[in-house]
């Protein structure tokens, strides 16, 4: 089944390249000297395929899983160069030129030492995270973080010239992050972030590397990433995945999230606390109400198609997607996700599209026209990532 939105896949991904015996190679050149450049970065983002170039700027990949991705170059005083590559039938040559980055004069913003560590704490939370493998998570290099704090608008944004590197011990991986936006938005209870990454295996013994692979193995099942392949391969109940059709309506005692931000300004300007933190109560406020799941659940062929390129699909549904995994219990509180009463609480999350539909790999990866989610998918972190060229035990 397909539908007509689809003819805009070649405008959404004009750059996707083909490829299959899962080799990328080329020469990384000065845009401007043609010489090469040594040293350059090349990785598959959110992947655990990276490499650097040689003296003579060649680079090659290989061992890359089919599906699609985003190739990154980076080196220092070079703008970043990315290009998607969808991985299926041949080797990819691709030889790429560099632009040199003209020098930028970055805002200074003068915070006290105090206030950095508050302001990094608070990055830390919501990108790294608080779960139990958040703890055994190590920021190796956290002052190249830029952080500033409005409290205005109670907004956090982070971005960062060089990688950001984590060594996450929980699940055995050190990840090189590229920050290049990342933002917390107190008042919404959103968190966005536009960057790239990729991940290396830690050193580790035998004992170690088997506690590490349980770890992945929890982490993988019941994730965004096994959803998606799930529903591709028409294995979601077999995989413990069961889908609603979700309505709600936004509740009319909250005002919106611009009124919220407006008022706390405003009152805040005017020295008044009391009438600044009676605003900051009703951004605390569930935002919704008139919440229902509707039964019977989907079957995979009323919400997934696809597309006219191999090993590229979509997911399309009115409303709101409610997904259970039904393998995983999860009793933590979340203001804005709805549990009704006659069903357990397993771990759930709620899609919501930004698009009419939203494109996939067969790695299990958004590719275009990326949703918002809520619940557990939202709470999943730094701490909880995996490279999309993971493959799990078959379990089940």
């Amino acid at each position: 089944m397909r539908f007509p939105w689809l003819i805009l896949f070649y405008l959404l991904v004009p750059f996707a390249t083909l490829a299959q015996n899962g080799i990328i190679s080329g020469t990384i050149v000065n845009s401007e000297t043609k010489k090469p450049l040594p040293r350059a970065s090349v990785f598959l983002s959110n992947s655990s395929v990276g490499s650097a170039t040689a003296e003579d700027g060649k680079y090659t990949l290989y061992g890359v899983r089919p599906g699609q991705y985003t190739l990154v170059v980076t080196i220092l005083g070079y703008e970043q160069y990315s290009k998607s590559v969808l991985v299926g039938n041949e080797p990819i040559k691709l030889n790429i030129e560099l632009a040199p980055k003209p020098l930028m004069l970055r805002e200074v913003v003068i915070a006290s030492s105090a206030d950095w560590k508050k302001n990094y704490e608070a990055f830390r939370k919501d990108f790294i995270g608080t779960d139990l493998n958040a703890k055994s998570c190590f920021v190796m290099n956290p002052h190249i973080l830029n952080i500033t704090y409005n409290p205005t608008k109670q907004v956090l944004h982070a971005d960062a010239d060089e990688f950001l590197i984590v060594e996450n011990k929980a699940l055995g991986y050190r990840v090189k992050y590229l920050v290049n936006d990342f933002k917390v938005d107190h008042i919404s209870g959103i968190v966005s972030r536009e960057g790239q990454q990729v991940f290396e295996d830690l050193p580790g013994s035998e004992a170690q590397k088997k506690k590490w692979h349980q770890k992945r193995e929890e982490a993988y099942y019941g994730s965004a990433m096994h959803f998606y392949r799930s529903l591709y391969m028409d294995k979601l109940a077999e995989d413990g995945f069961v889908v609603y059709k979700y309505t709600r309506y936004l509740n009319p005692e909250r005002p919106s999230d611009d009124v919220i931000r407006r008022k706390i300004k405003i009152f805040r300007d005017m020295g008044k606390a009391d009438s600044g933190n009676y605003y900051i109560g009703l951004a605390n406020m569930s935002k919704y109400y008139h919440e229902n799941v509707q039964k019977p659940p989907y079957s995979a062929f009323e919400i997934f198609y696809k597309s006219d390129q191999p090993g590229i699909y979509a997911i399309h549904f009115q409303n709101y997607l409610y997904v259970t995994y039904t393998r995983r219990r999860d009793d933590t509180y979340d203001r804005d996700l709805y549990r009704p009463l006659d069903m357990s609480n397993f771990e759930t999350s709620v899609i919501t599209l930004s698009a009419p539909y939203a494109l996939f790999d067969t790695n299990g990866i958004i590719v275009a026209n990326s949703p918002l989610y809520e619940g557990a998918w939202a709470r999943a972190k730094v701490s909880d990532l995996l490279p999309v060229d993971y493959v799990p035990d078959a379990k089940y």
